[in-house]
């Protein structure tokens, strides 16, 4: 990949990130789902704003994404958009104050580190 492909990749994964991190604070405002309430959660997804903005989000990042395999190798450009795993991790543990441990933490270091493979040219 080269560096003139890199800020469509970077915009791919911030949509995608913020897309998720707005669909959590969306879930959390509807709370918990049961068998008893389904329905009701289902409805209220469209006029959560959170969660339409959520999918608007995840829309412009495939859109994105979809310009990004106009110039770079499906090989490529899937495992570098993993790096909104590692920003996903990192929001839910600062934002949301999800725990981290260790063996998630070794997860997004494997992740970088195997993006990094991938992308990087000889």
């Amino acid at each position: 990949m080269l560096i003139q492909e890199a800020p469509l990749l970077l915009f791919s994964v911030i949509f995608a990130v913020s897309g998720q991190f707005l669909l959590k604070a969306g879930a959390l405002k509807l709370g918990q789902v049961t068998s008893t309430n389904a329905l009701s959660h289902i409805l209220s997804i469209a006029v959560t704003p959170e969660l339409v903005l959520g999918l608007l989000c995840y829309a412009i990042g495939s859109l994105t994404y979809i310009l990004l395999l106009t110039r770079v190798d499906l090989s490529v450009a899937g495992p570098a958009v993993a790096l909104s795993y590692v920003f996903s991790v990192l929001v839910g543990t600062f934002v949301f104050h999800e725990s981290l441990p260790s063996t998630r933490l070794f997860g997004v270091g494997c992740i970088v580190c195997g993006v990094l493979l991938v992308v990087w040219q000889i």
